[in-house]
């Protein structure tokens, strides 16, 4: 499809599909997230029902993040919350952010392409499930959807967005009228006070009883939000009180205290066009029943609401990185867009000067003008931050230039904030954000990044620890592990080795290929898995591994191999379980020897095709029993065969019947294609879906005979 060329025309249409979307469905609020043109972020585009700026801190989703909305787009499923205890159960994160009683729905926008994700959210007094109707009208919506936005997409394919989200009236409110005076006089003659709220929070109309109760006149307080017009509701719990209201749609109360001791009973009475307050004292006998949220709200502290559930929210993303570069793109996906920056500079404090770790938004000659900069530089604010501890701001080059004169030409930027990372009085680095255009930094804002930078800190610090534990250790297992696999005359070869997606990510399975004697007539194929995924196990993999090559090359059999193995295992009693398999080919008397210990049993495949596991009888693990026997066991050795020698991470699953798991391996290497053996060991990982987290190492070992 192509454009109609008239992109306003494009961006009413889409509009109005997703209005009709949200009458359709009587959701109380609705958004609209596209992907960005590089298909790892998520944008706001469209929103409705609530405003804008409570999506501030979310109008970035990185797709790779635990949130409906990216799960929907990168599982290309719907996801279905039905209340805040299966948000709190499947998505702590967003339950932080959004701790109010309601239901959502997050669905694939997906035609041609994949456009995006769209997401509808209902009061908590909705039923807790979805039916097939339900879910029916949300599919045929997200497919309207992606029509409208293919026919409006420029040139390559991109979806037309818009510099910032856009809020939709889905109508679904009644209309505005203007005020009768009958309804008014009936309002006048109410006790207390009355006043409206619309979805911003602004104060649309206030009965002269409200006016005598909050201490303001009329023309003080129409058309402002009443936490800025009334000194005394500047508290972030009553904030809250107003956005439970609004995000929930359900009734709620509080009291407040106006100065010096007048306490009142605010009640607030939400729906979709606005919220109706009553103000009456406390303990006055007219007063409404009190409507109790389902919840109680969590009290807090000094700043905005919304700012509190973003540092929330960004806290509990931090608490999950692991390595540098996971807070770096943290940092670059969540944090700079939720305080609009567009520039990121991290530097670790290393042998007294500044090294840069990680940064976005800057060319690279300005990178390595800034990188290495000694502890005590006078050329940018970053050393003077990280000496006091006290984070610097810039709001504009000129009061930058003042102290540092060089800095805003070399960085390019208009706007500064240059965050010291401290812990326990020890300085770790600095993180500097940097904007493209000015930008004042309010009390607020600098008392949240503030807050932040130590959580940053804390991350940054112990992911560095991680990145050197895990550079070492697996430093350490590539050493062990053969470089390369020596060539054979008449034998073809392929290995692979994956390790665990959790822990340090190293391991104990190891593999070989040995060539005895010199006349190329007999080789020796080993696999073996050492228990664990630390240093230990990796040292005691190396041993292992030495031990068996030493072994081998003296012409021992398969099963003496494994004997003097394990006596020597036994007398250095490591602690740790190690199988292993040893495969003995004998070219000159066409004969296969195998003994194995504890291992899983290898998978033969004959020339046409028929494939089974070699029954090999188990002998113990290694280390265990000094006198232990490795049962010994002969096949012919013909041409077209082909072996695979494989670890347990291959087969194994929690709940899984490992003989079941077996076969399927069997039949998966039954219907490969044995041409490249690299392929066929790409074909056998993905059909056992090791793409996904490994709890285990993985080592596979395929050999075929020409």
């Amino acid at each position: 499809m192509t454009a109609t060329g008239d992109p306003a025309l494009d961006a009413d249409a889409l509009d109005a599909a997703f209005a009709e979307t949200m009458r359709r469905t009587g959701a109380s609020i609705g958004a609209l997230y596209l992907l960005a043109p590089d298909g790892n972020l998520l944008c706001l585009d469209v929103l409705s029902g609530v405003p804008v700026e409570f999506a501030s801190p979310w109008t970035r989703v990185p797709l790779a993040s635990p949130a409906p909305v990216a799960d929907a787009v990168r599982e290309d499923r719907l996801v279905w919350i039905g209340s805040q205890e299966e948000m709190v159960r499947c998505y702590p994160r967003t339950a932080m952010a959004l701790p109010y009683p309601l239901a959502l729905v997050a669905a694939p926008v997906t035609g041609a392409r994949r456009w995006g994700s769209l997401l509808l959210m209902w009061p908590a007094t909705r039923p807790p499930y979805m039916t097939q109707r339900e879910r029916g009208n949300i599919n045929s919506s997200c497919r309207r959807l992606a029509r409208l936005l293919e026919e409006s997409a420029e040139p390559g394919g991109a979806a037309a967005r818009r510099e910032q989200p856009r809020a939709v009236s889905a109508g679904t409110g009644r209309r505005e009228v203007s005020p009768e005076p009958a309804a008014a006089d009936y309002v006048e003659r109410l006790p207390g006070g009355s006043c409206a709220l619309d979805l911003e929070g602004r104060i649309t109309y206030v009965s002269s009883g409200a006016c005598e109760l909050l201490g303001r006149e009329a023309g003080q307080l129409l058309g402002t939000l009443p936490w800025q017009s009334v000194r005394w509701l500047d508290d972030p719990t009553y904030e809250d009180r107003y956005r439970h209201a609004v995000i929930s749609r359900e009734p709620v109360s509080f009291t407040a205290c106006r100065p010096p001791n007048h306490w009142l009973d605010i009640h607030l009475y939400p729906d979709a066009s606005g919220i109706s307050a009553r103000i009456v004292p406390t303990g006055d006998a007219h007063a409404p029943p009190s409507p109790a949220p389902r919840r109680t709200t969590p009290t807090a502290v000094p700043a905005r609401a919304g700012r509190l559930y973003q540092l929330t929210h960004l806290a509990a993303g931090l608490t999950e990185v692991v390595g540098v570069q996971d807070v770096v793109d943290l940092i670059a996906d969540q944090i700079m867009p939720a305080f609009g920056a567009q520039g990121l500079v991290l530097s670790i404090a290393e042998a007294g000067r500044l090294r840069i770790t990680g940064h976005r938004g800057y060319p690279a000659e300005t990178i390595r003008r800034l990188d290495g900069l000694p502890l005590d530089t006078t050329f940018t604010p970053a050393g003077q931050a990280l000496g006091s501890g006290i984070p610097a701001f810039f709001a504009n080059p000129e009061e930058m230039r003042r102290t540092y004169p060089e800095a805003p030409v070399v960085s390019g930027k208009k706007a500064w904030a240059f965050l010291p990372l401290i812990i326990s009085s020890r300085p770790v680095g600095v993180c500097i954000l940097s904007y493209d255009r000015m930008h004042e930094f309010p009390a607020e804002e600098r008392a949240v990044l503030t807050s932040l930078t130590g959580l940053i800190a804390q991350a940054f610090d112990r992911a560095r620890l991680y990145d050197i534990k895990h550079d070492l250790a697996h430093g350490l297992q590539q050493a062990l592990l053969p470089r390369g696999l020596p060539t054979l005359d008449g034998l073809r070869v392929a290995a692979r080795y994956l390790p665990a997606t959790r822990g340090m990510e190293i391991g104990g399975d190891f593999y070989d290929l040995i060539r005895l004697g010199d006349s190329a007539d007999a080789a020796a194929a080993v696999i073996g898995d050492v228990q664990g995924h630390n240093v230990a196990a990796a040292a005691l993999m190396g041993q292992v591994r030495t031990a068996v090559h030493a072994h081998a090359t003296l012409g021992t059999p398969p099963d003496q191999v494994l004997d003097r193995t394990n006596r020597l295992l036994t007398d250095l009693a490591p602690d740790l379980f190690t199988s292993c398999l040893y495969v003995h080919l004998d070219f000159a008397r066409e004969r296969v020897s195998l003994a194995g210990a504890g291992h899983p049993p290898p998978l033969l495949r004959l020339a046409d095709g028929a494939t089974r596991a070699v029954v090999v009888p188990p002998g113990p693990l290694l280390g265990v029993d000094p006198d232990a026997v490795f049962p010994l066991v002969e096949i012919p050795l013909t041409r077209g065969m082909l072996l695979a020698l494989y670890t347990d991470g291959l087969v194994e699953r929690p709940g899984a019947d490992l003989e079941d798991a077996i076969t399927r391996l069997a039949q998966h290497l039954a219907d490969a294609d044995d041409s490249d053996l690299d392929g066929l060991i790409d074909t056998l990982l993905s059909k056992a879906e090791t793409t996904a987290q490994r709890l285990d190492d993985i080592a596979l070992l395929v050999l075929q005979c020409d």
